[in-house]
């Protein structure tokens, strides 16, 4: 029987008074780096058109993400949120150690995992396994996971959630949510109650496992007998609502594919499964992983196949709105503004009567963002530099309070996804017949 070492990391704080304490230490890291200076432009500089830039020192950071590592949770994700806003908000060298929070989170210590396995599974788990290995294959912000055979030969992954997590995800949003107003990270006159609701709502489907292994048998069935792609089977015997058991697979991180160790076409062919699959969620299955984390997919060398990972995130998108987006889309491709135009007031980018010039300038940056369906043949995303002028035009527009309206909040996890494609295809520098795939698909 499975027996644990003696060592381990650091406890997750699972009490909610506990986990304020530790958020209230994190925000006074960060306010001690930006300094008097630097809270005082930032707050002459809230809701302007060019947000103010943080200074932090690499000390000050360092400790910053120290703590939202040690967290994980809600408070994690946010900051890994953070890290992607590094070329804007952050300077260069704190942007750096933000991008660390992407792929780090401390694993629990061995007593905390073993409480959790005996709350699941019973005093005697251990019996249920030929072999368990205690140093967790992966950590993220919401659990770990450890890699197990059972004793009738099953090799498995198991994603053990953090213990408190799932409690604390409203009171860690309502933290946030005031830090963010505190340090004017919320563009002036926008109401960003529904899109922290539609975050909370997210947050509780990624922190229930029982949902997430009815998302993995429902997406199994959207992907059908499709070769290019992998989805673990889910062992519904071992699966509770704070541990999911899947089969174990093989492979690399997707973002690993960028390495000196693979070729062109294959960094091309990964780049392009998974953007045909982003399109197929949305105009196809009606079903869509909003979460394009790297880690979530695997690449398997020996067949070629992607394996797909994480479920937690999975969505359901109303018939109506794939509609919108399809009209969009479509009209994007035409270079029909008037079309564009109707689409965005259905979607609420835009307002009916808003003034002419705020409409010209969404228009303008959706057919920016559009530049790859309309490239004829395989757009190089690795020499292009659409997302660095997509995402400051963005910036620019969402900070600059000129709009009447905001779209629906779920938009917000779809946005995540796309542009998340973009950033797969952007990270292995591949080429993508973008334009071909969305005459297919849309």
């Amino acid at each position: 029987m499975p027996q644990p070492p003696k060592s381990g990391g650091i406890a997750v704080p699972s009490k909610r008074l506990s986990r304020l304490w530790h958020l209230g230490r994190a925000t006074g890291d960060l306010a001690a780096g930006i300094g008097v200076k630097g809270l005082i432009d930032l707050a002459r500089n809230r809701g302007g058109a060019q947000p103010a830039r943080i200074q932090l020192s690499a000390e000050h950071t360092r400790r910053f993400t120290n703590r939202l590592a040690h967290m994980r949770g809600a408070v994690m994700k946010m900051g890994q949120l953070m890290s992607m806003d590094g070329s804007d908000i952050f300077t260069p060298e704190a942007a750096e150690i933000m991008g660390t929070l992407r792929d780090r989170a401390e694993q629990m210590p061995l007593s905390q995992l073993a409480h959790v396995l005996e709350i699941e599974y019973g005093g005697d788990w251990n019996k249920r396994f030929k072999r368990f290995d205690f140093t967790p294959i992966a950590s993220a912000s919401i659990g770990q996971v450890h890699r197990a055979e059972t004793r009738d030969g099953r090799s498995l992954a198991l994603k053990i959630q953090f213990p408190g997590v799932r409690e604390s995800i409203d009171s860690d949003i309502n933290n946030l949510a005031f830090i963010g107003r505190s340090f004017g990270m919320a563009p002036k006159g926008l109401d960003i109650n529904p899109f922290l609701d539609e975050a909370r709502r997210q947050l509780h489907r990624e922190a229930d496992y029982d949902a997430e292994a009815d998302a993995f048998d429902a997406y199994r069935v959207q992907v059908g007998e499709d070769e290019d792609f992998f989805i673990p089977t889910v062992h519904r015997d071992l699966t509770t609502r704070n541990i999911l058991a899947m089969d174990f697979a093989e492979g690399v991180s997707v973002d690993r594919l960028a390495g000196p160790d693979y070729r062109r076409a294959e960094r091309d062919r990964a780049a392009s499964l998974l953007m045909r699959l982003t399109l197929r969620e949305l105009f196809e299955f009606g079903l869509v992983q909003t979460d394009p984390n790297f880690g979530n997919y695997l690449y398997d060398a020996a067949s070629g196949r992607i394996v797909l990972l994480d479920f937690g995130a999975t969505k359901t998108v109303s018939p109506a709105l794939v509609e919108q987006f399809r009209a969009l889309a479509k009209a994007a491709m035409a270079n029909d503004r008037d079309g564009m135009r109707a689409a965005c007031v259905a979607l609420g980018y835009v307002g009916e009567n808003d003034p002419r010039e705020h409409i010209d300038a969404m228009l303008n940056l959706l057919e920016m963002s559009a530049e790859p369906m309309r490239h004829q043949g395989h757009y190089d995303f690795g020499a292009s530099d659409l997302f660095e002028r997509v995402y400051h035009r963005g910036r620019e527009l969402f900070q600059s309070g000129v709009f009447s309206t905001a779209p629906d909040a779920e938009t917000m996890f779809l946005h995540r996804k796309f542009m998340g494609s973009f950033m797969t295809s952007r990270r292995l520098r591949a080429r993508v017949n973008l334009a071909e795939m969305a005459h297919d698909c849309i």
